[in-house]
Protein backbone atom coordinates (compact mmCIF):
# COMPACT_ATOMS: atom_id res chain seq x y z
CA UNK A 1 0.00 0.00 0.00
CA UNK A 2 0.97 3.56 -0.85
CA UNK A 3 0.28 6.36 1.35
CA UNK A 4 -0.81 10.13 -0.19
CA UNK A 5 1.16 12.80 1.05
CA UNK A 6 -0.27 15.63 -0.46
CA UNK A 7 -2.75 15.93 -3.31
CA UNK A 8 -3.34 19.60 -5.39
CA UNK A 9 -5.95 20.46 -8.03
CA UNK A 10 -4.08 22.00 -10.59
CA UNK A 11 -7.08 22.96 -12.79
CA UNK A 12 -10.52 21.98 -12.66
CA UNK A 13 -9.75 18.30 -14.51
CA UNK A 14 -5.99 17.81 -13.38
CA UNK A 15 -4.93 16.58 -10.52
CA UNK A 16 -1.12 16.25 -8.85
CA UNK A 17 -0.29 13.85 -6.40
CA UNK A 18 3.02 12.88 -4.21
CA UNK A 19 3.04 9.47 -2.93
CA UNK A 20 5.15 7.33 -0.79
CA UNK A 21 6.84 4.97 -3.01
CA UNK A 22 10.67 5.10 -2.11
CA UNK A 23 11.87 1.79 -3.78
CA UNK A 24 10.17 3.91 -7.06
CA UNK A 25 12.00 7.17 -6.37
CA UNK A 26 15.05 5.28 -5.73
CA UNK A 27 15.23 4.61 -9.34
CA UNK A 28 13.16 6.57 -11.03
CA UNK A 29 14.07 8.65 -14.01
CA UNK A 30 12.37 11.40 -16.30
CA UNK A 31 10.44 9.71 -19.19
CA UNK A 32 9.47 6.46 -17.20
CA UNK A 33 6.43 5.47 -15.92
CA UNK A 34 4.32 4.09 -13.11
CA UNK A 35 1.50 1.62 -13.12
CA UNK A 36 -0.49 1.88 -10.45
CA UNK A 37 -4.09 0.10 -9.41
CA UNK A 38 -6.57 2.09 -7.11
CA UNK A 39 -7.61 -0.69 -4.82
CA UNK A 40 -8.15 -4.41 -5.35
CA UNK A 41 -10.69 -4.64 -8.08
CA UNK A 42 -9.03 -1.70 -9.63
CA UNK A 43 -7.54 -2.16 -13.34
CA UNK A 44 -4.38 -0.94 -14.29
CA UNK A 45 -3.70 2.36 -15.69
CA UNK A 46 -0.36 3.56 -16.28
CA UNK A 47 0.78 7.08 -15.40
CA UNK A 48 4.12 8.97 -16.10
CA UNK A 49 6.43 9.87 -13.41
CA UNK A 50 6.04 13.65 -13.19
CA UNK A 51 8.91 13.96 -10.26
CA UNK A 52 10.51 12.46 -7.91
CA UNK A 53 12.41 12.72 -4.24
CA UNK A 54 15.29 10.37 -3.69
CA UNK A 55 15.78 11.60 -0.45
CA UNK A 56 11.85 11.17 1.19
CA UNK A 57 11.34 8.23 -0.78
CA UNK A 58 8.27 10.07 -2.60
CA UNK A 59 6.98 9.84 -6.33
CA UNK A 60 4.37 12.84 -8.14
CA UNK A 61 2.14 12.23 -10.69
CA UNK A 62 -0.15 14.16 -12.64
CA UNK A 63 -3.32 12.82 -14.07
CA UNK A 64 -6.65 14.19 -15.96
CA UNK A 65 -9.82 12.94 -14.67
CA UNK A 66 -11.14 11.18 -17.78
CA UNK A 67 -12.25 7.63 -16.95
CA UNK A 68 -13.27 5.63 -13.97
CA UNK A 69 -9.95 5.13 -13.01
CA UNK A 70 -9.24 8.17 -12.18
CA UNK A 71 -11.89 9.09 -10.86
CA UNK A 72 -11.48 6.46 -8.00
CA UNK A 73 -8.11 7.82 -8.07
CA UNK A 74 -9.22 11.59 -7.95
CA UNK A 75 -11.54 10.70 -4.74
CA UNK A 76 -8.91 9.37 -2.99
CA UNK A 77 -7.26 11.98 -0.09
CA UNK A 78 -3.98 13.02 1.64
CA UNK A 79 -3.68 9.88 4.02
CA UNK A 80 -5.23 7.34 1.85
CA UNK A 81 -3.68 4.44 0.11
CA UNK A 82 -3.13 3.33 -3.10
CA UNK A 83 -3.27 -0.45 -3.85
CA UNK A 84 -0.42 -1.11 -5.86
CA UNK A 85 2.43 1.32 -7.72
CA UNK A 86 4.28 -0.28 -9.74
CA UNK A 87 7.72 1.12 -11.31
CA UNK A 88 9.73 2.61 -12.30
CA UNK A 89 8.98 1.48 -15.92
CA UNK A 90 10.20 2.00 -19.53
CA UNK A 91 13.40 3.35 -20.50
CA UNK A 92 14.44 6.71 -19.28
CA UNK A 93 14.53 9.86 -22.03
CA UNK A 94 18.22 10.91 -23.08
CA UNK A 95 18.80 14.47 -21.95
CA UNK A 96 22.31 14.20 -22.14
CA UNK A 97 24.95 15.98 -24.11
CA UNK A 98 22.18 17.90 -25.83
CA UNK A 99 22.88 22.08 -26.10
CA UNK A 100 20.02 24.21 -27.23
CA UNK A 101 16.27 22.08 -26.73
CA UNK A 102 12.92 23.04 -27.85
CA UNK A 103 10.45 21.14 -25.12
CA UNK A 104 6.89 20.98 -26.56
CA UNK A 105 3.97 20.27 -24.03
CA UNK A 106 0.31 20.12 -24.61
CA UNK A 107 -2.15 20.17 -21.75
CA UNK A 108 -1.94 17.21 -19.47
CA UNK A 109 1.31 15.86 -21.67
CA UNK A 110 3.05 19.26 -20.05
CA UNK A 111 3.04 16.98 -16.95
CA UNK A 112 5.27 14.69 -18.46
CA UNK A 113 7.67 16.90 -20.55
CA UNK A 114 8.56 18.90 -17.26
CA UNK A 115 10.53 16.38 -15.58
CA UNK A 116 12.54 15.67 -18.70
CA UNK A 117 12.84 19.91 -19.32
CA UNK A 118 13.71 20.31 -15.69
CA UNK A 119 16.74 17.55 -16.06
CA UNK A 120 17.84 19.23 -19.24
CA UNK A 121 18.31 22.64 -17.36
CA UNK A 122 20.18 20.71 -14.66
CA UNK A 123 22.52 19.48 -17.01
CA UNK A 124 23.10 23.32 -18.60
CA UNK A 125 21.22 22.85 -21.80
CA UNK A 126 19.67 25.73 -23.39
CA UNK A 127 16.11 25.04 -22.63
CA UNK A 128 13.17 27.15 -24.27
CA UNK A 129 9.40 25.53 -23.13
CA UNK A 130 6.70 25.68 -25.49
CA UNK A 131 2.90 24.97 -24.09
CA UNK A 132 -0.20 25.13 -25.07
CA UNK A 133 -4.15 24.39 -23.75
CA UNK A 134 -7.59 25.47 -24.75
CA UNK A 135 -7.97 28.51 -22.25
CA UNK A 136 -6.48 29.76 -19.41
CA UNK A 137 -8.21 27.99 -16.87
CA UNK A 138 -6.84 25.07 -18.21
CA UNK A 139 -3.29 26.08 -18.05
CA UNK A 140 -0.96 23.92 -15.45
CA UNK A 141 2.60 24.34 -14.13
CA UNK A 142 3.68 27.62 -15.41
CA UNK A 143 5.66 28.76 -12.51
CA UNK A 144 7.65 25.06 -12.68
CA UNK A 145 8.40 25.38 -16.66
CA UNK A 146 9.75 28.90 -16.03
CA UNK A 147 12.11 27.97 -13.62
CA UNK A 148 13.19 25.45 -15.91
CA UNK A 149 13.83 27.31 -18.87
CA UNK A 150 15.73 30.23 -20.48
CA UNK A 151 12.32 30.71 -22.82
CA UNK A 152 8.65 29.99 -22.07
CA UNK A 153 6.01 30.75 -24.36
CA UNK A 154 2.11 29.97 -23.88
CA UNK A 155 0.00 29.33 -26.30
CA UNK A 156 -3.86 28.76 -26.14
CA UNK A 157 -6.87 28.23 -28.70
CA UNK A 158 -8.50 31.14 -27.41
CA UNK A 159 -5.86 33.25 -26.57
CA UNK A 160 -7.17 34.11 -23.27
CA UNK A 161 -3.70 33.12 -21.74
CA UNK A 162 -0.30 34.13 -23.25
CA UNK A 163 -0.16 34.28 -27.19
CA UNK A 164 -3.80 32.80 -29.20
CA UNK A 165 -2.80 29.70 -31.38
CA UNK A 166 -1.03 26.36 -31.64
CA UNK A 167 2.63 25.40 -30.57
CA UNK A 168 3.79 24.76 -33.87
CA UNK A 169 2.70 28.24 -35.19
CA UNK A 170 5.33 29.36 -31.81
CA UNK A 171 7.99 27.07 -32.76
CA UNK A 172 8.22 27.57 -36.47
CA UNK A 173 8.11 31.05 -35.60
CA UNK A 174 11.69 30.38 -33.27
CA UNK A 175 13.22 28.03 -36.10
CA UNK A 176 12.31 30.84 -38.41
CA UNK A 177 13.97 33.64 -36.62
CA UNK A 178 17.23 31.57 -36.31
CA UNK A 179 16.70 29.23 -33.31
CA UNK A 180 19.12 26.46 -33.83
CA UNK A 181 17.53 23.45 -31.94
CA UNK A 182 19.90 20.69 -31.73
CA UNK A 183 16.55 18.35 -30.92
CA UNK A 184 13.18 19.18 -30.33
CA UNK A 185 11.21 17.05 -27.79
CA UNK A 186 7.22 17.07 -28.21
CA UNK A 187 5.16 15.29 -25.51
CA UNK A 188 1.26 16.27 -25.44
CA UNK A 189 -2.13 14.89 -27.45
CA UNK A 190 -1.06 12.01 -30.71
CA UNK A 191 -2.67 15.19 -33.54
CA UNK A 192 -0.27 17.59 -31.38
CA UNK A 193 2.23 15.56 -31.46
CA UNK A 194 2.34 14.44 -35.52
CA UNK A 195 1.86 17.90 -36.74
CA UNK A 196 4.92 19.12 -34.77
CA UNK A 197 7.24 15.96 -36.04
CA UNK A 198 5.89 16.85 -39.66
CA UNK A 199 6.79 20.52 -39.16
CA UNK A 200 10.48 19.85 -37.96
CA UNK A 201 11.04 16.86 -40.57
CA UNK A 202 10.70 20.15 -42.87
CA UNK A 203 12.98 22.24 -41.06
CA UNK A 204 15.58 18.51 -40.47
CA UNK A 205 15.39 18.90 -37.00
CA UNK A 206 15.48 15.48 -34.59
CA UNK A 207 12.43 15.22 -32.95
CA UNK A 208 11.20 12.40 -30.01
CA UNK A 209 8.16 12.37 -29.11
CA UNK A 210 6.37 10.17 -26.02
CA UNK A 211 3.80 7.98 -26.73
CA UNK A 212 1.42 6.64 -24.51
CA UNK A 213 -1.10 4.19 -26.28
CA UNK A 214 -3.32 1.30 -24.18
CA UNK A 215 -1.58 -0.19 -21.86
CA UNK A 216 -2.01 -3.28 -19.42
CA UNK A 217 1.08 -5.22 -18.25
CA UNK A 218 4.12 -2.76 -18.64
CA UNK A 219 6.24 -5.41 -19.92
CA UNK A 220 5.89 -6.09 -23.53
CA UNK A 221 3.63 -9.59 -23.07
CA UNK A 222 0.33 -7.82 -23.19
CA UNK A 223 0.99 -6.15 -26.50
CA UNK A 224 -1.79 -3.27 -26.44
CA UNK A 225 0.98 -1.03 -26.69
CA UNK A 226 2.36 -1.71 -29.83
CA UNK A 227 3.71 0.80 -32.24
CA UNK A 228 4.77 0.87 -35.74
CA UNK A 229 7.95 2.96 -35.77
CA UNK A 230 9.73 2.99 -38.89
CA UNK A 231 7.95 0.56 -40.12
CA UNK A 232 8.75 -2.27 -37.27
CA UNK A 233 6.45 -2.97 -34.42
CA UNK A 234 7.72 -1.35 -31.65
CA UNK A 235 6.14 -1.82 -27.42
CA UNK A 236 5.72 1.76 -25.49
CA UNK A 237 6.32 -0.16 -22.54
CA UNK A 238 9.89 -1.45 -22.76
CA UNK A 239 11.33 -0.34 -26.11
CA UNK A 240 9.26 3.61 -25.31
CA UNK A 241 7.76 5.53 -24.03
CA UNK A 242 10.58 8.22 -26.53
CA UNK A 243 10.84 7.10 -30.28
CA UNK A 244 11.79 9.32 -33.19
CA UNK A 245 8.82 11.44 -34.01
CA UNK A 246 10.22 11.55 -37.92
CA UNK A 247 9.37 7.97 -37.53
CA UNK A 248 6.12 6.92 -35.71
CA UNK A 249 2.77 6.17 -37.71
CA UNK A 250 0.86 8.47 -36.28
CA UNK A 251 -2.06 7.37 -38.50
CA UNK A 252 -2.26 4.20 -36.71
CA UNK A 253 -1.52 4.83 -33.42
CA UNK A 254 -4.32 7.54 -33.40
CA UNK A 255 -7.13 5.09 -34.75
CA UNK A 256 -5.88 2.77 -32.07
CA UNK A 257 -6.14 4.71 -29.47
CA UNK A 258 -9.96 5.59 -30.18
CA UNK A 259 -10.40 1.15 -30.47
CA UNK A 260 -11.76 1.15 -26.68
CA UNK A 261 -13.68 4.47 -26.88
CA UNK A 262 -17.27 2.96 -26.12
CA UNK A 263 -16.29 0.96 -23.65
CA UNK A 264 -14.26 3.71 -21.56
CA UNK A 265 -17.25 5.54 -21.71
CA UNK A 266 -19.85 2.94 -20.50
CA UNK A 267 -16.92 2.25 -17.76
CA UNK A 268 -16.93 6.13 -17.00
CA UNK A 269 -20.96 6.08 -16.60
CA UNK A 270 -21.58 2.90 -14.92
CA UNK A 271 -18.79 4.67 -11.98
CA UNK A 272 -19.95 7.89 -11.74
CA UNK A 273 -23.50 6.02 -11.34
CA UNK A 274 -21.99 3.77 -8.61
CA UNK A 275 -20.62 6.85 -6.89
CA UNK A 276 -23.66 8.94 -6.70
CA UNK A 277 -25.62 5.48 -5.22
CA UNK A 278 -22.91 5.21 -2.74
CA UNK A 279 -22.96 8.94 -2.00
CA UNK A 280 -26.84 9.07 -1.97
CA UNK A 281 -27.09 5.91 0.39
Amino acid sequence: MYRILKKEALNPTVTRMVVEAPLVARRAQPGQFIILRVDEKGERIPLTIAGYDREKGTVTIIFQLVGASTMALGRLEEGDFIQDFAGPLGTPSHTQGLGKVAVVGGGVGCAIALPIAQKLHQEGAEVHAIVGFRSKELVILEEEFRAASQKYILMTDDGSAGEKGLVTTALEALIQGGEGYQQVIAIGPLVMMKFVSALTKKYSIPTVVSMNPLMVDGTGMCGGCRLTVGGKVKFACVDGPDFDGHQVDFDEAIARSSAYRSQEGRAREEHCNLFQKEVSG
